[in-house]
């Protein structure tokens, strides 16, 4: 190795090209700022190489596969059982390949300099960069880690063999599984389990102690439904004892919740829930950076850290770790770097799985409202009833209504079907503008069109839901005093 003896001067570097760290590097340019990125592996990070677009692809062409029967019965010919995994896996590196260009491409269209290597800090000022035998030093004047987190196996897997799969592994597979189970109640987890079952594959779902998925009791209720009718099998309230993997398969071993030892066996066994963020290879709790009890970096609201320079966003702060916590935290980081007023609130960051149906929760569940001792009406408007839905052959799920009963402010929106991830944006934006039953019950909607369901179940709250069976009160209250 040798290492530099002058170190460079940089304003703003930023560690890791993820989601969050390019756009980072991309609003600092667009705010005059002079930008560094430093990234050891290829840019986009885990989200665009190994997490969510690969698991995007397999849902999108799972959910093509379901629409067979419905293509032939409106007179498009394909034949049924003609599928070409081979030709999936092409598509999926062609895609990301696609989509990593065209985020190089922006940054050198915005001038940022792009550094390849493994940084560490070396001082609460100077970061070292090793790129096989070169090793630069580099001093800053604010630095943004953004290295996200790495997958990490359940403690109940004492060694991980071939048939015990990390997301990267599972959509990176040369065929589809014969029996594939599925641990755990993230989105991941629920789209590799919902994709793969329509792509041919048995799949076993295993959920421990008292977890459910991660939507509205509505919601999980009829995914719980849809995942029974598509013959995936559920195994919830369980506490893990061992997997033992052979040449053949894979078994898992449990205690149900009548506390009796149970054991699966499938082909492989896929992981995805637990996740480490990535920190101890830059070095930087040496220097007496704030951490939390899980081991987190502490930011404040403007994302800065306990050392003024340092920010940090993403996997390596506490909270979901999702690439949309990280695009936002990334603007919110570079607009205080630049001087402007700005925060990160995560109040109403939309829950999304892209399962078939996908399927949204943003706001105030049912059961939360409850807890905190709500009055709230609730409105469950069946997408069966919305004609555009019909037509398509996507009837699955309904879009769910819960509003202050006292004020009529709308304080969360849920939804399973066709149409969820697009109109999820809408969802957060009423929330965020603190929206009442008249704001949406007042614009037009297009018809026919599955946003007609919204106003639908907002206009079923004082039960005026033009295409619903009447309900035999007005209004559906649930009053707590």
């Amino acid at each position: 190795m040798v290492v530099g003896e002058i170190s460079q001067e940089r304003n703003l570097i930023i560690i890791g090209g993820g989601p969050g760290g390019y756009s980072a590097a991309i609003r600092g340019a667009q705010l005059g700022l002079s930008v560094t990125l430093i990234e050891q592996a290829d840019m986009g990070g885990v989200c665009l190489n190994e997490g969510c677009i690969p698991s995007k692809i397999f849902t999108h062409a799972a959910t093509k596969h379901t629409e067979i029967s419905h293509l032939q019965d409106i007179g498009i010919g394909i034949p049924e059982n003609q599928f070409d995994f081979k030709k999936l896996l092409s598509y999926k590196d062609r895609v990301i390949n696609q989509l990593r260009s065209g985020v190089e491409h922006l940054c050198k269209e915005n001038k940022i300099e792009i550094i390849r290597g493994k940084a560490t800090f070396i001082a609460v000022d100077k970061i070292g960069v090793e790129n096989g035998h070169q090793f630069d030093i580099y001093e800053f004047q604010q630095v943004i880690i953004a290295t996200g987190s790495t997958a990490i196996l359940p403690s109940f897997v004492k060694e991980k063999g071939e048939r015990i799969l990390l997301p990267h592994e599972l959509f990176a597979m040369e065929e589809i599984p014969e029996h594939l189970i599925v641990k755990g109640n993230d989105y991941i987890a629920l789209e590799a389990a919902s994709s793969f079952a329509a792509l041919g594959a048995k799949v076993s779902v295993v959920i421990e102690n008292e977890a459910d998925f991660p939507f509205d009791e509505a919601i999980n209720k009829e995914l719980g439904r849809l995942f029974k009718k598509r013959k995936i099998k559920m195994y919830k309230e369980l506490q893990f004892i061992s997997t033992n993997e052979t040449a053949d398969g894979i078994s898992i071993t449990f205690l149900t919740d009548k506390n009796v030892e149970e054991t699966i066996g499938g082909s492989h066994l896929f992981v995805s829930e637990m996740r480490n963020p990535n920190l101890e290879p830059l070095g930087i709790s040496r220097f007496g950076i704030d951490l939390t009890d899980e081991g987190f970096i502490k930011v404040d609201g403007n994302m800065q850290t306990s050392l003024p320079a340092i920010y940090a966003i993403g996997d390596v702060t506490e909270g979901p770790m999702l690439a949309v916590k990280a695009i936002k935290q990334a603007k919110t980081a570079v607009a205080a770097i630049a001087g402007q007023q700005t925060e990160v609130d995560l109040t109403f960051m939309p829950v999304v799985a892209h399962t078939i149906p996908p399927a949204v929760s943003v706001g105030l569940t049912e059961q939360s409202a409850r807890e905190f001792g709500l009055n709230f009406h609730l409105s469950q408007f069946a997408l069966g009833g919305n004609g555009y839905a019909t037509l398509t052959g996507k009837k699955d799920g309904f879009i769910k209504v819960v509003s202050d009963a006292t004020t009529e402010i709308i304080q969360g929106i849920h939804m399973i079907g066709e149409g969820a991830i697009e109109m999820s944006g809408s969802f957060v934006q009423l929330l965020e503008m603190a929206a009442r039953e008249e704001d949406l019950k007042f614009p037009l909607y297009a018809h026919p069109g599955i946003s007609e369901g919204l106003l639908e179940a907002v206009e079923g709250l004082v039960g005026q839901a033009i295409h619903a069976a009447p309900v035999k009160e007005k209004r559906q209250s649930i009053i707590f005093k």
